[in-house]
């Protein structure tokens, strides 16, 4: 394994031409949350677009990590594909976040910061890229492999995928919300990974994060019954050790207590009267 790792220096926040319009929250301490659930046929169409300029920026992304790359520049990779597909980057300035999308590096669970962090032969990073496009919101992230990397991590990465592979198929109209944590927590169980608890999915649309919660561990309260027209994250992360964590001094970067790696995977979906379709598909 790696060693630990150390918050880095921050680049100036990149700049989006005038002409590309900017989410309610851009400038503002708080989003606007809640909207409904059940999207109209309008708003999942503009999600469908939104969703595929984010799927195709995290493939960008990815064609471009290798040892020696600092995240900084990925994030401008990141950031320059959405703005050329005429795309806002969400997470450029949702709650004071300075970048454009986040790169979680080994024990980051989520929402590092890209900085001038080296990523090395051996790491395991993810990438979290959501694009906002007429007026909606569509968010996926992935966990890339950085050359060789040692078995145990390279395991993680593939069952947190199928974790969110499982969770997905067991998305149907008149199941409670509840199936998906229940899915994911029993595969997770079986190979004595963590279940992240405190960072879910959610619900997304018009607003980034709608108030909907998507638990990934089998939460008895999440009682909520799917519809078809819902739209959705799922986004498990899973980790090596515990999934008690820490948070740096940036307010954002959050590490595994034990500082064991950990990987995540995410789709946005539209609930359909047969099962889901994966909005966030290249």
């Amino acid at each position: 394994m790696t060693t630990q790792l150390r918050p880095g220096h921050v680049s100036p926040m990149r700049k989006v031409p005038a002409d590309i319009p900017r989410p309610e929250y851009v400038g503002k301490k708080v989003p606007r949350t809640g909207e409904s659930d059940v999207k109209t046929p309008e708003i999942i169409e503009r999600m469908r677009v939104a969703g595929r300029i984010a799927a195709q920026a995290l493939e960008e992304v990815g064609k471009n990590i290798r040892p020696g790359v600092t995240t900084d520049e990925l994030d401008r990779i990141g950031h320059e594909f959405m703005l050329d597909h005429g795309a806002y980057p969400s997470t450029l300035g949702y709650r004071g976040f300075p970048k454009s999308l986040c790169t979680s590096l080994n024990e980051v669970i989520c929402h590092g910061i890209p900085d001038d962090t080296v990523v090395r032969e051996g790491d395991i990073i993810n990438i979290d890229i959501t694009a906002f496009k007429d007026g909606v919101h569509g968010d996926t992230d992935a966990t890339f492999l950085v050359g060789e990397v040692d078995e145990e991590s390279r395991l993680l990465v593939e069952r947190t995928r199928e974790a969110m592979t499982r969770a997905i198929k067991a998305v149907r109209p008149g199941r409670q919300l509840n199936v998906i944590g229940r899915v994911i927590e029993s595969y997770a169980k079986r190979f004595g990974y963590g279940v992240v608890r405190d960072f879910t999915g959610h619900g997304i649309g018009t607003t980034f994060h709608s108030g909907l919660i998507v638990p990934h561990y089998d939460d008895p309260h999440a009682t909520t019954i799917i519809e078809a027209g819902m739209t959705f994250t799922i986004e498990p992360m899973l980790t090596l050790g515990t999934i008690d964590y820490e948070i740096w001094p940036d307010h954002w970067t959050v590490v595994t207590k034990d500082r064991k790696r950990t990987a995540q995977f995410e789709h946005t979906l539209l609930v359909t009267d047969a099962g889901t379709e994966i909005l966030t598909l290249p």
